[in-house]
């Protein structure tokens, strides 16, 4: 006689604790999703947790050496030019003179 869905869900939460299973929750933005999907294309992968559980494997494969440079979080650099960094030591100096003035008035 075939199980029903509660009795196979229970026998599924058994085996899955059994084995130290756990549930991993990752919340992603468009681009993110985007490129998981191409990369499950590119492997002709059709589920997303097979897919990220491969990668982690595959990258911890590589050792701390070859992965640690693949698992840089990219940052901006912001670098401001010498006339703009002028430009704002003179609103800035503005800015507190304003400040001296009303605090002088009151």
């Amino acid at each position: 006689m075939a199980m029903d869905p509660k009795e196979r869900s229970a026998k599924t939460a058994l085996k899955r604790k059994a084995v130290g299973e756990e549930e991993l929750r990752l919340r992603v933005r468009p681009g993110t999703k985007q490129a998981l999907a191409e990369l499950m294309a590119w492997a002709k992968i059709e589920e997303q947790g097979e897919a990220l559980t491969v990668m982690i494997h595959r990258l911890h494969e590589l050792g701390p050496d070859r992965a640690l440079p693949l698992l840089e979080v990219p940052r901006h650099e912001i670098t401001v030019s010498p006339i703009v960094a002028r430009k704002l030591e003179l609103a800035y100096q503005r800015e507190s003179l304003r400040i001296a003035l009303c605090e002088e008035g009151n």
